[in-house]
């Protein structure tokens, strides 16, 4: 029986994703996220976490990604966590902990980063986080 590993994660982008083709079945995106908590310390002063997390996306989901997502974009991700583990020339054990797409979700994107076309989202990823914010903040503030 397989264990439970399921992840969901949103956060922006913090560079263009590197694409590689391995083959024409096989290609690979792989970018690093950015995720911020905000919370109030023992202090009460409102505190800001940043965490970076790397993912990556395999067939037409790394196509797409590699086509429509840039630096800054917000993204949703449900995937799954991997550990890799690899032993360096001098012997010693290395390890990391990824994140694999299985579905990405492209936040809507800042209205000074779209072309031609408008958008058809009400909210733009600006007021999005605003408004995250201020309702985290109210969050940790209940919980004091």
């Amino acid at each position: 029986m397989n264990n439970l590993n399921s992840v969901l994660i949103e956060g922006n982008l913090v560079r263009d994703p590197d694409s590689k083709v391995f083959d024409e079945a096989k290609t690979l995106a792989t970018m690093v996220i950015a995720t911020n908590r905000y919370y109030t310390d023992k202090e009460g002063e409102y505190k800001e976490e940043v965490s970076y997390f790397t993912i990556t996306a395999w067939g037409n989901l790394a196509k797409t990604c590699q086509e429509y997502l840039h630096k800054g974009r917000g993204i949703r991700v449900v995937g799954r966590l991997r550990q890799e583990r690899w032993k360096e020339s001098n012997n010693d054990m290395r390890e990391r902990i990824g994140i694999v797409a299985e579905h990405i979700e492209f936040m809507p994107e800042k209205k000074e980063n779209l072309e031609e076309k408008p958008s058809t989202e009400e909210v733009t990823t600006d007021e999005y986080e605003k408004s995250l914010k201020k309702i985290l903040k109210k969050e940790a503030l209940k919980g004091k």
